[in-house]
């Protein structure tokens, strides 16, 4: 890639069934649902009876009920495993007893990871953590609270933030509300970054029966940004890695609304949405009079039609699993919106810092830049990711689920897909959020070790050689973890 930033790649879309090519992802299963009914694990795996739980969700939101806040009744199943004991205690108070599984020993740890660290693929002062998520214990760690620049493995605690200040349930709107005479009509951005054209169809179908029931057949169009503020280039600058930040955009403002991963973006994603937009209204027999311009909705403007995007567990699992950049930046923005902080990058960074800190995670030395991860002055620790991870597995917090259910799955999906030989001890057992920049390189997720105890870790690099170096080299580390 050019530019001085390499980032992930899309490579899977959340939803996507992944094709079975080894045996550790049939013997990953297994051993998490005996986990999961033993108590040690709840709701770990990417599975729910064959489907995670946001992608029913995501169904529901894409069927004949639109955006409307219904569930479909549920088929028979069995009856879920009962739930894991916390995962953390609260600063002060007890701690749980989990059920006991094998022991692993920090000298066993240090003795297996330490070596593997040395790689001159992770650098001159590569960090790690690891921790058991049932009951918190740190089990290795070098330098664990060390600030370090994470890549996109810093999405994991934007998805943390927003789903702790918006909740699982969450959509985002994208909303058209008109004048009292219904002369002009205003596309208002709700900042969906995931709203593509099948969407805008919707909206743009809801639009018409509207104003056909208010004999209107030609309307002026206006889009209304103002939910975001700030400039709209990330500080990296144009980028074929991110559209402008916008809080209305159209297919995540891509030229070629069929790519995936890298691919050029206009510089007006709210433009482009209200052209395309237009044309679908015109199509319909709505006749647009003048070319779509910026502007505002007025406080009296009457709401015409709405959509919502899917719910946002479905959302971060999609950006975590295809290391979304565009819905990283959104979801950062929709949790200062959310809590009423501004609404562009400083701002957004405060927000999700503000969540980190109601989670009660290790927070020293710690800036979010961004959403995304694109952005160098972001700094974490593995102490944080993995105190993340831990809480997202706590029963005391359901709603982190998605963070555990969106991390890809090493050798199947998204941007782990092409990373583990089928014959990796890691295949199928580690799920993990990758992290990639020039000279940059980090691993955070979790891995089903021996007996079923489920770890949590974090490997930050910095100073790597290339890519080529560096990932394998963490992924080794993963591996190590289930051997």
């Amino acid at each position: 890639m050019s530019l001085t930033h390499l980032h992930d790649r899309e490579r899977g879309r959340c939803g996507v069934v992944p094709k079975v090519r080894t045996w550790q992802l049939t013997v990953g299963a297994a051993v998490v649902g005996l986990a999961l009914a033993a108590g040690v694990v709840a709701a770990a795996g990417p599975w729910d009876s064959g489907q995670r739980k946001a992608e029913r969700q995501w169904a529901v939101a894409h069927g004949p009920l639109g955006g409307v806040h219904h569930e479909r009744p549920a088929p028979r199943r069995p009856a879920p495993a009962p739930s894991a004991p916390a995962v953390l205690a609260a600063v002060g108070g007890p701690r749980t007893t989990s059920v006991k599984a094998p022991a692993t020993a920090p000298a066993d740890l240090a003795e297996t990871l330490g070596p593997l660290l040395a790689d001159p693929g992770l650098g001159p002062a590569p960090t790690a953590c690891v921790v058991d998520l049932v009951t918190g214990e740190r089990l290795y760690g070098k330098g664990a609270t060390t600030p370090m620049t994470p890549a996109s493995s810093v999405k994991i605690a934007t998805a943390a933030a927003a789903l702790t200040a918006l909740g699982p349930e969450h959509r985002i709107p994208t909303t058209v509300v008109a004048t009292a005479e219904a002369k002009e009509i205003i596309l208002v951005g709700g900042g969906d970054a995931t709203l593509d054209r099948a969407g805008l169809a919707r909206l743009a179908e809801r639009t018409v029966r509207v104003l056909r029931d208010r004999r209107a057949d030609s309307i002026r169009l206006t889009h209304d940004t103002s939910l975001y503020t700030g400039p709209l280039l990330h500080p990296i600058g144009p980028n074929d890695n991110i559209a402008p930040v916008s809080a209305l955009m159209v297919d995540q403002g891509r030229n070629d609304p069929e790519s995936t991963g890298d691919a050029v973006r206009t510089a007006d994603p709210a433009g482009e949405a209200a052209r395309v937009f237009a044309t679908m209204l015109e199509g319909r027999g709505i006749r647009v009079t003048d070319t779509p311009r910026p502007g505002r909705a007025a406080a009296r403007a009457v709401p015409l039609a709405q959509v919502f995007s899917a719910p946002l567990s479905a959302v971060v699992e999609r950006m975590l699993t295809s290391s979304d950049n565009d819905i990283a930046e959104s979801l950062a923005r929709q949790t200062a919106v959310a809590t009423g902080a501004e609404a562009d990058f400083a701002g957004a960074g405060q927000a999700v810092t503000a969540q980190l800190r109601r989670l009660q995670v290790p927070l020293t030395g710690v800036r979010i830049a961004d959403g995304s991860g694109l952005s160098r002055q972001d700094k974490v620790s593995a102490a944080l990711l993995t105190t993340l991870l831990a809480r997202s597995a706590d029963p005391a917090h359901p709603e982190l689920r998605p963070v555990l259910t969106g991390l890809p799955v090493a050798g199947f999906t998204g941007t782990l897909e092409s990373r583990y030989e089928p014959s990796s001890a890691g295949s199928g057992l580690v799920r993990a959020k990758t992290g990639t920049l020039t000279g940059v390189n980090a691993l955070a997720g979790t891995v089903v070790a021996p007996g079923g105890r489920l770890l949590g870790f974090a490997f930050l690099a910095g100073g790597t050689p290339s890519p080529g170096a560096a990932q394998p080299a963490l992924d080794r580390l993963a591996a190590a973890l289930a051997e």
